[in-house]
C-alpha cells in the first residue's frame, strides 16, 4: 500500500496549496492513504472544524497533531470521537482527545499515532509523558494486526527525531518526524524495515521564516523587538511530503522518497 504524509500544512496558502495539487499527485502515485500534519491550518495556529472537513474534500483522509493543535476548543469534540480522523499527541497529560485511531482502508486498518517530543519556546513547560514510554504502551495495547502503523513525531531535537525512529525500526510502518517546517534529506527504510524522515517539511510559504512573513520576524532577531508573527501569502509556495510503500502482510515499508514541489509567485 502507499501511505503519503504531507507535512505542516501552514494557514490559507497550505490549504490551497493541498487543494490544487493533492488530486493529481494522489492518482499519479496511486495512493492509498494520505495522512496530513494539521496543527498550523487555521491562521498557522490549530485548526477549525470547518478548516478540517476543507482538507478532507481536498482528499486528506486523517491528520495528526502537535502542539497547536489544542488551541482551538471547537475541534475537541472531534478530536475525541473515534470515528473521527484527526487526533492530538497521545503523551499529552489531562487533554481532551485522542492521541491514536485506526483508519480502514481498501488494504486494510491503518493505526496512526501522533507523539510530541521536546519542544522549545511557549510549550516547553506544559506537561507530557515520555514519548517512548507512551508509544510503548500504544502498541502493546493495540496488539490486532494493521496493515499498517504510522507513526507521527512532532518535535524540535533532530536527535530525539533519530532516535524515536531507530527505537520503533521494525516494529511500525512509518516514523515521519515534523515541527520544523524544513525538510531533511534523510529519508530512508532503516535496517529492521521502518520508514524514517527526521522532517517532512511544510506546506506554505517558501519566501518566508517557517510561513511567517520575513518583516515580521527580522525585527524579533535584530533588535529584540516583540513582534506577532502575520502569515505569508505571497511568494513561491512549497509543498512538502514523503511518500512510503508498505507491505500490509509485514506492515513494513519496501520504500520511502521525499516530494516537494515549489510553485512560482503568481504577484
Amino acid at each position: 500500500m502507499n501511505i503519503l504524509y504531507i507535512g505542516d500544512i501552514m494557514g490559507s496558502p497550505g490549504i490551497e496549496l493541498v487543494e490544487s495539487l493533492l488530486p493529481a499527485l494522489r492518482k499519479k502515485e496511486k495512493v492509498d492513504l494520505v495522512i496530513a500534519q494539521a496543527e498550523n491550518v487555521t491562521e498557522g495556529r490549530g485548526i477549525t472544524l470547518q478548516d478540517f472537513r476543507r482538507l478532507q474534500q481536498a482528499g486528506i483522509d486523517f491528520c495528526t497533531g502537535g502542539n497547536w493543535t489544542i488551541y482551538r476548543d471547537a475541534i475537541f469534540p472531534a478530536l475525541e470521537d473515534p470515528t473521527e480522523p484527526i487526533i492530538r499527541p497521545a503523551n499529552y497529560e489531562d487533554i481532551p482527545g485522542k492521541g491514536y485511531k485506526t483508519i480502514k482502508t481498501t488494504q486494510g486498518s491503518v493505526l496512526v499515532v501522533s507523539l510530541l517530543g521536546q519542544i522549545v519556546g511557549r510549550d516547553a513547560d506544559r506537561p507530557t509523558a515520555n514519548p517512548l514510554q507512551t508509544i510503548d504502551k500504544i502498541l502493546d495495547h493495540e496488539s490486532a494486526h494493521h496493515a499498517a502503523i504510522v507513526v507521527n513525531f512532532h518535535g524540535d531535537f533532530s536527535s530525539e527525531k533519530r532516535i524515536i525512529g531507530y527505537y520503533l525500526d521494525g516494529r511500525v510502518s512509518m516514523v515521519v518526524g515534523d515541527h520544523w517546517h524544513v525538510p531533511t534529506a534523510d529519508a530512508d527504510v532503516l535496517p529492521k524495515g521502518t520508514a524514517h524522515i527526521t522532517d517532512v517539511g511544510m506546506c506554505g510559504s517558501l519566501d518566508s521564516s517557517l510561513g511567517i512573513t520575513l518583516n515580521s520576524v527580522i525585527p524579533r532577531w535584530r533588535n529584540g523587538t516583540p513582534t506577532r508573527n502575520v502569515l505569508e501569502t505571497a511568494g513561491r509556495q512549497q509543498f512538502n511530503a514523503v511518500l512510503a510503500q508498505i507491505d500490509p502482510r509485514t506492515h513494513l515499508a519496501k520504500s520511502v522518497r521525499h516530494i516537494q514541489e515549489i510553485v512560482p509567485a503568481t504577484n
